[in-house]
């Protein structure tokens, strides 16, 4: 069989090894360490921003950032529809109650007609803000009207580290920024995240929930709810040679990007994701629709030919509307429900950074054979 091409695995190449070598000879292997308190401040440094907290995941973070936000049983909180399920999930771990928003066609982040429609509709603390496959959402819009509403605002920037609105670094907005480095995301550490603020007193508390909130005491005393989410000392090693290719990783992506793009937009039915007049996108994953009027073959059909030849490709998400935990909840939406087309029509195509050109041209000739095929 021919060798696995994954969507998006992980690259390791440089430092890793060394900085992974020098936590074990350290013998710090636990949560807490010098390569933790290095990779936070890194990180921070990178993304122009005052604090960050490093933990288990990305989903540690945003329930963190929830936690650190007041938010309580029976809060609404507003959330893109079309985003990974854990951007919804950390909403219910607080009793909150989500409410979902449809995205705009032209950028797939939160359609601000639409959330401005919400806010005025559910009076809620917060917004989730979601840099969905790395395309920036529309922050000056975004943060005026949830100031002047008193929402919370926290980015969801997951899938964009690296990608830039109007010259900032994603992870830089609202109260509090996501960050995630699970295996598949531009640089790993493996499974991981970060919860980054410029206030520091948010940053000092994700510290302590995520520490169990021990008390400083000779024993262990407890007053507050904690969590076990903080990151190894061996991880943040890892992330830290990571963090130091990221603009690498990103012109990589970029150019996956453009090679797609130069292949197959000018095929009538196929549209990719557009980036944004005030946005540079990290390309994370190559994302595109097919236009089922002109295209007999659907994104369905792809990812299975694909498949057959060991090759991962996937539908975009499923919007937190369809999906069976969610559909009591509301969803603000026109007629049109974008979220629901993108993902009947959306493909992610492999796009890791180590993907090498005749892996690529290998991708462009099948999709385009099952096009002649199908057509």
């Amino acid at each position: 069989m021919n060798e696995r091409i994954y969507l998006s695995p992980p690259h390791i190449g440089g430092k890793e090894r060394d900085l992974i070598l020098d936590a074990l000879d350290s013998n710090w292997i636990a949560p807490l360490g010098p390569q933790v308190d290095l990779f936070e401040k890194e990180m921070s440094q990178y993304l122009g921003i005052g604090h960050g907290c490093a933990l288990a995941s990305g989903t540690a973070a945003l329930h963190l950032s929830l936690v650190i936000s007041g938010i309580k049983r029976n809060d609404i909180v507003l959330c893109p529809s079309l985003t990974f399920a854990a951007s919804a999930n950390s909403i219910l771990y607080q009793n909150a109650i989500p409410v979902f928003i449809d995205v705009d066609i032209d950028t797939w982040t939160v359609d601000l007609n639409l959330l401005e429609k919400a806010i005025k509709k559910f009076s809620p603390r917060a917004f989730i803000a979601v840099d969905i496959y790395g395309q920036p959402s529309k922050y000056d819009a975004i943060i005026d009207l949830c100031e002047m509403n008193n929402v919370i605002v926290i980015e969801d920037a997951a899938e964009s580290l690296g990608s830039k609105y109007k010259g900032i670094k994603c992870g830089a907005f609202g109260q509090m920024g996501v960050l995630s480095f699970n295996g598949n995301k531009i640089i790993t550490t493996s499974g991981g995240g970060m919860l980054v603020s410029d206030d520091k007193k948010k940053i000092d508390k994700a510290r302590f929930l995520s520490t169990q909130a021990r008390e400083q005491s000779i024993h262990y005393e407890h007053k507050a709810l904690g969590y076990n989410y903080r990151m190894s000392n061996i991880l943040a090693a890892l992330g830290r040679a990571q963090l130091e290719k990221i603009e690498r990783r990103v012109k990589s992506r970029r150019e996956i990007f453009i090679r797609y793009y130069d292949s197959l937009s000018d095929i009538d039915g196929i549209e990719f994701m557009r980036e944004t007049e005030f946005g540079k996108s990290n390309r994370w994953l190559t994302t595109l629709t097919i236009d089922p009027s002109k295209i007999k073959a659907s994104n369905v059909d792809i990812v299975e030919v694909l498949e057959k030849e060991n090759i991962e490709a996937r539908p975009v998400w499923k919007p937190m509307h369809l999906q069976k935990l969610y559909d009591s909840c509301e969803y603000i939406s026109t007629n049109d429900d974008i979220s629901k087309r993108l993902f009947e029509t959306g493909i992610c195509l492999p796009s890791g950074s180590s993907l090498s050109h005749g892996q690529q041209e290998k991708i462009i000739e099948i999709i385009i054979s099952i096009l002649n095929l199908k057509v």
